[in-house]
Parts: structure tokens; sequence; C-alpha cells
């Protein structure tokens, strides 16, 4: 069974330097990738913990990016990040509607993409929501509809132009309030796994015969419940995931490498047309490397606050050290700006407030379908 990461079917075409730089040989997995959530991020709330005592107060990366709810810790809107883009900032977000589930979904949805001039294929997206859960693709009006009914009644969804380009990135920014330019601190490349028939084995042996993904069957089989036992012709490529996302089964790599003064630049322009952001992961689609480090052909597909991570981390090559040093990085960076703006006179949202919304984010990701 041949296997191939996209976005380029070859490591080499998206020029990911982990493997050269840290001169590691390939491994299916690091040796903490798929902890569960509790074993890895303990030491993370612990040092939240910590900073939140040494600066008075839990919240206190709330107000890093003070316009956004929780800052983007939690329950916030997806839409509303996009929105608040300037005339410069939007020429780089992918077009979107938004539209709350109710009645007479599909032709409510045509319309607002007609009056967009949208049209399908388009991703459809919970409003809240984080790690691609929901995310479904939609290429025909049947498929938009079976995805709009898929969603609970009243729930606000986003609906976006699929972008062209095949090839996906994470690029984490950090500008403090007191300088005139941000950075970019962290770089992952997205690949999406591809299976490769050859024309006699099922799905599920494919599945079975890879290093990887045999070790993450629980991940992919319930999205491909119902073509486990295809046998895929001879060439015949099948991707196991659509949305970007680690813990759904994409492959992330360290880009760090390709950070260039351009992309910086690009970046930088980009976020500071978006008032009082300071700190977050922008997740984009980009047509080459190349013309991702001069700062060129690439769109944002949504831009995500103080809740989202440095994905480097999920790197296999990436050691617990390594990650544990990013987390810790990020947050203190984190605390720092939010001090910085409380001093402005911005608030924090207040721990308990958080935590509602994040019980109330919660429970509306357990309603929402599986991804794509």
């Amino acid at each position: 069974m041949t296997y191939l990461p996209n976005p380029s079917q070859a490591h080499a075409a998206l020029s990911t330097p982990s493997e050269a730089a840290k001169g590691k040989p390939a491994s299916p997995l690091s040796s903490f990738e798929f902890w569960p959530g509790w074993a890895f991020y303990t030491p993370v709330v612990l040092y939240w913990i910590l900073l939140g005592i040494r600066y008075g107060d839990f919240s206190t990366p709330t107000a890093a990016n003070p316009r956004i709810e929780t800052g983007g810790l939690c329950g916030e809107s997806k839409s509303g990040i996009l929105d608040m883009a300037g005339s410069i900032a939007s020429r780089w977000i992918a077009p979107y509607v938004t539209l709350t589930t109710g009645t007479d979904d599909t032709h409510r949805a045509l319309d607002a993409m007609t009056a967009k001039g949208l049209s399908v294929p388009v991703v459809v997206k919970p409003d809240i929501g984080c790690n691609g859960t929901g995310v479904k693709l939609a290429r025909t009006e049947a498929e938009l509809s079976a995805a709009l009914a898929a969603f609970p009644r009243q729930i606000k969804l986003v609906l976006q132009r699929l972008i062209p380009y095949r090839h996906e990135a994470g690029l984490f920014y950090i500008r403090h309030p007191d300088s005139p330019r941000g950075e970019i601190s962290s770089l992952t490349y997205k690949d999406i796994p591809t299976l490769v028939g050859n024309g006699h084995a099922t799905v599920l042996d494919l599945l079975k015969q890879d290093p990887r993904t045999s070790l993450l069957l629980h991940i992919y089989t319930p999205r491909l419940h119902a073509r486990l036992n295809e046998v895929l012709a001879a060439g015949e490529t099948l991707d196991l995931v659509f949305a970007g996302n680690h813990c759904k089964g994409a492959i992330f790599h360290n880009g760090a490498a390709d950070i260039t003064p351009a992309l910086v630049t690009r970046v930088d322009e980009i976020m500071q047309d978006i008032p009082d952001f300071h700190f977050g992961r922008i997740d984009v689609k980009f047509e080459s490397v190349d013309a991702l480090k001069r700062g060129e052909n690439f769109e944002i597909i949504e831009i995500n606050g103080v809740g989202s991570e440095a994905t480097h981390i999920w790197d296999s090559r990436t050691t617990l050290r390594e990650a544990y040093a990013a987390q810790f990085h990020h947050y203190r960076e984190t605390f720092r700006i939010g001090a910085k703006k409380k001093k402005e006179g911005w608030k924090s949202s207040g721990l308990w407030h958080g935590v509602r919304l994040w019980r109330q984010q919660k429970r509306l990701l357990a309603s929402y379908p599986l991804n794509d």
C-alpha cells in the first residue's frame, strides 16, 4: 500500500524542515501525540494556574483580544472574528455567509450565497466550534441540503467558499500592544493523508497496512465506515479526512524554517487590520510553499484567538520537552499581553463567565454531526 501525505503527494514538495533539521528518523507517532487530553494538558493547566496567581486573575489572557468573546478562549463566534476585518484583511479571507438553521434552510442558504456571489462547493461549519468538529464539505446543492439538515435547529453556521488551494497551514501570530510589529511564532503544515489503491486491497486493509493509520483506526474508520470494504482501483486515491485538524486525522509538520520576513510582514499587515487582535492562529490554504514564503497566494479559512495552539507541537518528531516549552511560552505571552491590555482599560472576561461558555460550547460540540 502506498501512502501519500497531501498537500503535495510528497513531503519534499512541501519543504517541511522537521526531518532534516532535527536529524531524526521518521516515526509514525510521537511518544505523546495521542495521549488522553487530561494526561497531556495537566501540566499546561497547572502552569496556567501559576500564571493566574502571579497576575491576580486567572482569566487575564481573555483580555489579549478584548473585542472577541473570552479573547477567543472558548465560546467565540468564528464569523464574529472575521467580521471585524478591515478593508485590507478582508481581501485575504475566503468569502462566507452565515445561516441559523431552522426551516427552508437550503433555499435561505442559496439566497444568502447568491447575494454574496457564492455557489457550491462550500464548506459548512458551526459558528461556535473547535477542532474541526462538524465541518462538512458540500460539493452540490443536494450535499448542502444534507449538511444543513445534519445540524440541530437554531445553530448558527458559516458557509464559506471552498478555497481552491490544496495546501493548508497554521500560522501563529503574536503582537504585544506596545510593539509596532508582530511576529509569527509557529508555522505548521497540515497534510491530508491519502490512501492509494492497488486493485485488490480494501480500504480497511490499506489502513491496517500503513504504520501510522494502523495505529489510528479509531479516528479514520467511523468516517469511512461505508467504504471500508471497498477495493480501490490501482492508482485510485482516497483522502482520509477533509478538515485539517490533527485530532481528526490530518498530519502536522513543523514549517518554522519557512517563516520569512516577507511572510511576517504580510501577516502583520493583515492582523493589524483587525482591531485589538494580538494573539492567535491564522489557518490558511495556499498555492505553494514558495508563494507562501513570499506572502502571496493564500487565503484565510479562519482566525482563532487565545484558545488556539501553536500546532507544530504535533509534528511526530517534536519531543515532549519541546512541546511543553512551546505551550508554556505561548501561554506566558498571552498572560503578558492580557495584562498590558488591562492596563489600557480593557477587562478580562472573568473565570466563571468563561467556565459557563466552555460548558455551553461542550454541549454544542456534542450535538454536531461527524466531520468530513
